[in-house]
């Protein structure tokens, strides 16, 4: 996954999965699953929010901000990639 230019470095699948699966899991109700990239870390990590208003917890990548940026954003239970332009 983000295997490309467009990104900092690519993102194992198996990785991807096992993080929807521990969102999933979570005793706390957890909604979306956000894969930020980390400047200082140099790699991706998982963060769970419980609703669409705390998507925006880190600026979006291709933004100015800190050393943590979005790069997207999952539905934890369709595991469909949410458009972040359109996030509340």
């Amino acid at each position: 996954m983000f295997d490309s230019r467009e990104y900092p470095k690519s993102l194992d699948e198996e990785l991807f999965e096992k993080w929807l699966e521990e969102g999933r899991e979570s005793k706390m109700r957890y909604e979306y699953m956000l894969v930020v990239w980390d400047d200082l870390e140099a790699d991706y990590h998982a963060e769970y929010v419980e609703n669409r208003k705390q998507i925006g917890k880190y600026p979006f990548w291709g933004s100015h901000g800190g050393h943590s940026t979005t790069i997207a954003v999952y539905d934890l239970y369709s595991e469909a990639r949410i458009n972040i332009t359109e996030v509340d």
